[in-house]
């Protein structure tokens, strides 16, 4: 028994690598990508993707979900702009985070962070990461050039006439039972930003 459940685990091991590698070469390989759906909206032709996406998510479902941000230990106004960022690239105006020293999401504009975070008393249990540290060439690149992108960052969408389609959700704050610090959606009720500081959702529109 104990040989045949060994042989299942390095299968169901190998099936998720095969997996996470096959995503990683499709992340790097095609201009756009689609999560959670089938495909990139189209036109109203419904038969063109829309050029103008470079990374969508599926539909408001049931099943509420958003997008969690990268955490980071601290941010700060001078290079290297994150606390413990080795890199030899500055991190780059439109760097998306969640700062952990003050829980916060973030997002760097002008070569300084802006809080997205209204509320300063937001909580996130960071003790099953603490023990841990990224690899250095942990990195998804979407789009034009995504194979040899140096821009610092997990997910970097390398296109200049795409952009990122936020997972939609009506009213995220009523509907998303367990959100998690850092996360980030787009209220389809009220047409806003919402964020997640672990404590309280901030939501934000022009």
């Amino acid at each position: 028994m104990e040989l045949i459940f060994n042989k299942n685990k390095i299968k169901a091991m190998k099936k998720k690598t095969l997996i996470l590698g096959l995503i990683s070469c499709s992340a790097v390989a095609f201009s756009q990508v689609a999560i959670g759906k089938s495909e990139i909206t189209k036109l109203s032709d419904n038969v063109t993707p829309n050029p103008g996406i470079s990374l969508e998510f599926g539909p408001d479902t049931a099943d509420k979900r958003g997008i969690v941000l990268p955490w980071v230990t601290g941010t700060s106004n001078s290079s290297p702009f994150i606390t413990g960022y080795a890199g030899s690239n500055t991190v780059v105006d439109g760097t998306i985070v969640y700062d952990t020293s003050d829980h916060k999401v973030k997002y760097k504009k002008a070569g300084t962070w802006f809080d997205l975070s209204v509320d300063t008393n937001g909580n996130a249990d960071t003790t099953l990461q603490d023990s841990k540290s990224d690899l250095p060439n942990a990195k998804a690149a979407i789009g034009a050039n995504g194979a040899t992108d140096t821009t610092p960052g997990i997910l970097v969408l390398t296109d200049t006439d795409k952009a990122m389609v936020l997972p939609k959700v009506a009213l995220p704050h009523l509907h998303i039972k367990n959100p998690t610090a850092g996360m980030l959606v787009y209220d389809t009720t009220n047409r806003q930003l919402a964020v997640f500081n672990g404590t309280n959702w901030s939501f934000w529109k022009p």
